[in-house]
Formats: structure tokens, sequence, C-alpha cells
């Protein structure tokens, strides 16, 4: 189906014909392929007699030429799946099975995209970014500190390059542009963290998408934002050359000179806040983030600290 959807990516009519023609296969193979579109990848397809087939919408589909050729800065080996579980999971399957990091994981479609807390991340095909980069961590637990902060600080720099300048942070893991959720990020270690390990930095950014009925959460999107069609390929080589950048200032300095800059970009600093941990919930206001990236509270007029985890971080309706 993915040469089918190469042919039909642009938005534009292609004959039946046409399309049978360039695939080498019959009209009625071509039509039963487009069915197969419309209920496997929930992409709708416009048919006018006389005038063919078009996709409701033009589609940027991920390739691996396009992504080197948009970006300036090192390249990592990226792998490209049509479709895969999750980005996270086949990272984790490849460093099981010896693959030399860094490397990058991409994927069309998700069919079981995991979000933090065990959720499920909503992955319609071809219109969002669905990533993994991996890794290798050497020396240690200082290399860790902050981590997640340092590329939520990365993905928030990309969005606001492309025209979504309302994007901040939200502590730990969240991307929010206009108080809906545009990025969210899940990282996943394995190994020795006081010795060897490897890191995956999972990320998911909302890019084309302009319907979901599945999200139960309060959504936007860089296309909703801006009200322009993105190249998925130029915004995957931005992605990787802002991480690069942060991810070296990480390694050479720590998360110390990230910080600040993080707390600027912090959309609830000051705020009224509800920090929920299972049945337990803390009220305070936010102060900030630790050198260790960990949140701190003024609770009842004493500053407390909190690190991430299964922590989730609320608005209060008082705020």
């Amino acid at each position: 189906m993915l040469k089918l959807l190469k042919l039909l990516k642009d938005g534009r009519f292609h004959s039946g014909e046409a399309l049978g023609a360039a695939l080498g296969i019959s009209r009625s193979a071509v039509w039963k392929q487009l069915q197969h579109l419309e209920a496997e990848l929930s992409l709708p397809v416009y048919k006018v007699r006389g005038r063919g087939y078009r996709l409701a919408a033009p589609l940027s589909l991920l390739d691996v030429s396009a992504i080197e050729g948009a970006g300036t800065g090192r390249l990592w080996p990226m792998h490209i799946h049509e479709e895969i579980d999750s980005t996270n999971a086949e990272a984790l399957r490849a460093i099981s099975a010896g693959r030399q990091a860094p490397f990058l994981v991409l994927a069309e479609h998700q069919s079981a995209g995991r979000g933090r807390r065990g959720r499920n991340w909503s992955s319609p095909f071809a219109q969002n970014l669905y990533y993994s980069l991996v890794l290798r961590i050497d020396g240690g637990m200082r290399q860790l500190e902050g981590l997640s902060l340092v590329v939520g600080l990365a993905v928030m720099r990309t969005l606001q390059s492309v025209g979504v300048n309302a994007a901040g942070l939200k502590w730990p893991n969240d991307v929010l542009a206009n108080g809906r959720k545009i990025a969210g990020i899940l990282l996943e270690l394995v190994g020795d963290p006081a010795d060897v390990c490897h890191v995956v930095l999972g990320i998911g950014v909302n890019v084309n998408m302009q319907t979901n009925s599945e999200v139960d959460q309060a959504w936007t999107s860089v296309r909703l934002e801006t009200g322009q069609q993105v190249d998925r390929n130029q915004l995957v080589a931005l992605l990787n050359e802002n991480l690069q950048v942060h991810l070296e200032r990480h390694r050479q300095s720590g998360f110390t000179d990230l910080q600040a800059e993080w707390e600027q970009g912090h959309l609830w600093q000051g705020c009224a806040v509800s920090l929920i941990a299972g049945v337990t919930r803390v009220d305070g206001v936010v102060l900030g983030i630790d050198r260790q990236g960990a949140l701190r509270l003024q609770v009842e007029g004493v500053e407390k600290s909190f690190s991430g985890g299964e922590l989730s971080l609320r608005l209060r309706d008082d705020s």
C-alpha cells in the first residue's frame, strides 16, 4: 500500500487507470487497495467519476533522503517503519539485539503508541511525529539528571522555529500551546545507570492532525496552531539539530547550564498547582526546578522538591 500512498500523497486526483499502470495491477486491484487504505489506516479517499481518486488531504511521508537533505547537523542512523507497535518498543528491541547507539527509530503509524504512566498515545498514519532516539550513556547518573527536561526544551525550540510561538513547557514531560498538549516525551532506561546504560528518548509531536476522537484531553497540533501543512521530514531534521545542541550542552555542563532557560519556558511558573501521586494530593505554588530537574513547590510556606515518576501536575481551580 505504501507505493499507492506515494502516488496519492500530493492530494490530487489520479485515475484508476493511471494508478493501475503505475503499480502494474488492474483497476479492480487498485480499488481493493484503496478500500484497505480507508479501513486499516483511516485515510479518507475521495472518489469522483471521471476524475478518479484523491486523499482528503496531502500526506508528508517520511523519507531518509529528504530528512538528510533538510538537515545541517550530524546525522544519526535512521530506521523508518510504515507501521510498528511503538517506536520506543522497537528501540528497546534493537538495543537487546545489539544495535550500536546512537540511532533513531521513526514510524508512520503506531498500533500501540505509549505515553507516560501507561497511557495510550494516539498515532494516526502519516499525521504526526513518532520519534525515538537511542543514546549510550557513560559516566553514571550525572548524565541523566534533568535529561527529560532537556529533551522538552529542544522540542519546544523546534516548535517555536516552525511558527508555534505559544509553545511552552509543563513539568515534567509535556509541551503545550495555548493550554493544549502538542507534544509529549517518554524516556526509558536499560542497563546500569551507575555505569553504562542506554536511554530511549521517545517523542510524540502532533503535526498535521486536525481531528481525533480518541484523545481524551485538550490537544492541538502544529497545523492547527499555524494554519499550515507541515513537511514532517523538515520537522525531523529541525528536531535532530535542536536535540544535538541541547544534548551537547547537557553533556558538557550538566543540567545547571539549562535550568534557567527551562524555567523561562515553563508555562506554570508561579502558578498554584496540585501534585497527584496515586491517592495523595499536594497543593502548592510552583517555584521552579532544582539542579536535578525536580519540581520545587511552596507548600504551606515551606519549599519542597518532588521528582518525576508517577507524579501528575495539574493547575488548581484557584490559580
